[in-house]
């Protein structure tokens, strides 16, 4: 059986009409022999009435401590609704189908409620339905505990329960439907001259969504590597071909043929919202390792670290910084905060070992009068951290640089 899962997000289930085109895509992949799994999200934004971010309000306003089972059940209402509301559509449309909570639908998750993982997929739960020809719809961003108690997988879950069902089905592919026409080389809201990219490899869309872009969930990519199921990213309101996320080996023979491996750059992002941090090292070195420690217990994520003989510098996100100042304060040690920064990122699998990359950089940031004020780097990225009012020109810059809209 040639399996498809199809994801379609909370816009693309929103209304009638936006219905009636996710049908369309249903009724494409049904004609081209497929078998088909649905994934929907709860319908539209905050503010619409069953919204997952509506449905928190209702009680996170009103409750001073929250109860996550409770709450989780409460958030998954907004898949249920959309599911049987799609289901009913494609049954008028001539198309039998079935929805199926996450708990319906075999999807085992540990305990941890408002994020769970996921540990296991029943496929016996869902391929007798395929076998008797019907559509699949599931419920996206939920599963339930062994006991039965329905979780919610954190943002982005329902990307993640896509590419998980697509795995344990060992489908042909997954469809990520959203309201735009694929992953770009960068913000199209701050590059007039970004362009959709055709085909990515699992490393760099996992590393754009990490270091900002907005494309799919790190945890919906890494379990589609692991599973070596492609990903698609497509509109539901275009028929544009979208962004194909597969693998790609440089060394050893590539599983996938992809124009991605050929490219030295793929994509540009930025994060704002971003705080540097200057310690300045004392003589009592077990202090700065107990600090370092104070820092992860509370949950504060350092990033961009360099660590000297006289001082340790990182970064982190600005929403962190209250909380990170009062264990300074609590360790006396003497420090610095340079607010109102944004982390801009190159991405590409190709740029290590490259002569000239960095070179590239800052030459071309510098010519703009854009100061650097740290840099890191990986395998696949380079990353550098400017003033917050610099962001989208030093984006800009380095998009021309390196001729990302060709």
């Amino acid at each position: 059986m040639n399996i498809i899962v199809q994801k379609f997000g909370g816009t693309s289930v929103a209304t009638k009409e936006r219905r009636e085109m996710v049908i369309n895509k249903i009724d494409e992949a049904k004609k081209a022999g497929y078998a088909v799994v649905v994934v929907v999200s709860a319908m539209g934004r905050k503010g619409d009435p069953y919204a997952t971010d509506t449905l928190r309000g209702l009680v996170v306003e009103n409750a001073p401590i929250l109860n996550l089972k409770h709450l989780d059940l409460l958030m998954s209402c907004g898949e249920v609704i959309s599911s049987v509301v799609l289901a009913s559509a494609l049954e008028a449309a001539g198309y039998p189908a079935v929805p199926l909570t996450g708990y319906q639908a075999g999807i085992q998750t540990d305990d941890k409620f408002s994020s769970a993982d996921i540990l296991s997929i029943n496929v016996n739960k869902i391929l007798p339905h395929l076998e008797e020809g019907k559509v699949v719809i599931i419920t996206g961003f939920q599963g339930a505990t062994k006991d039965g108690f329905i979780t919610t997988l954190g943002r982005g879950g329902s990307d993640t329960s896509a590419t998980a069902l697509g795995v344990a089905l060992k489908a042909k592919q997954v469809e990520i439907y959203t309201d735009v026409d694929g992953i770009m080389t960068a913000d199209p809201n701050v590059v007039p001259r970004a362009k959709i990219i055709d085909e990515i490899n699992y490393d760099e869309v996992f590393q754009m969504a990490e270091k900002g872009a907005k494309v799919i969930h790190p945890r919906a990519v890494e379990i589609a590597q692991n599973g070596n199921i492609p990903v698609k990213i497509k509109n539901t309101m275009s028929t544009h071909p979208g962004t194909c996320i597969h693998y790609c080996r440089k060394n050893g023979g590539a599983l996938y043929s992809t124009q991605a491996c050929k490219q030295l750059l793929t994509a540009i992002t930025h994060k704002d919202g971003i705080v540097q941090v200057v310690i300045y090292m004392e003589e009592d070195s077990s202090k700065d390792s107990h600090l370092l420690s104070a820092l992860a217990d509370a949950n504060i994520s350092i990033d961009m670290i360099n660590f000297f003989v006289d001082k340790k510098i990182f970064t982190i996100e600005a929403t962190q910084a209250t909380a990170l100042e009062e264990i300074l304060k609590d360790f006396g040690v003497k420090y610095s905060l340079l607010k109102d920064c944004s982390k801009v990122t190159i991405i590409g699998s190709r740029i290590t070992g490259i002569p000239g990359v960095m070179a590239t950089v800052v030459n071309a940031l510098a010519d703009k009068s854009i100061k650097i004020l740290q840099s890191s780097d990986s395998h696949a990225t380079i990353s550098c951290l400017v003033k917050e009012e610099d962001a989208k020109k030093a984006v800009n810059t380095l998009h021309e640089a390196f001729q990302l809209y060709q």
